[in-house]
C-alpha cells in the first residue's frame, strides 16, 4: 500500500470539520478524517471541475 502526503484546507474549522487532500500524478484523494478512513478518488480533472463548479456557485 503507497503511503501518501496528506495535507489540510486551510479552510478549516475547530475540531474534525476539515478536508484533507492527497494528489498523485494520475489522481486527487480526498477525505475528512485524519488518518483517513474513507477516501474518494477523482481524476485530476475530475477534481478541476469541481473547483470550477464550487468557484462559480460561491456568490448563489
Amino acid at each position: 500500500m503507497t503511503r501518501r502526503t496528506w495535507r489540510k484546507s486551510s479552510h478549516c474549522q475547530e475540531g474534525e470539520a476539515c478536508v484533507h487532500i492527497s494528489t498523485t500524478p494520475d489522481a486527487v484523494h480526498l477525505t475528512d478524517n485524519d488518518p483517513p478512513r474513507t477516501i474518494v478518488t477523482v481524476s485530476p480533472i475530475a477534481f478541476g471541475a469541481l473547483i470550477d463548479l464550487l468557484k462559480s456557485s460561491a456568490g448563489r
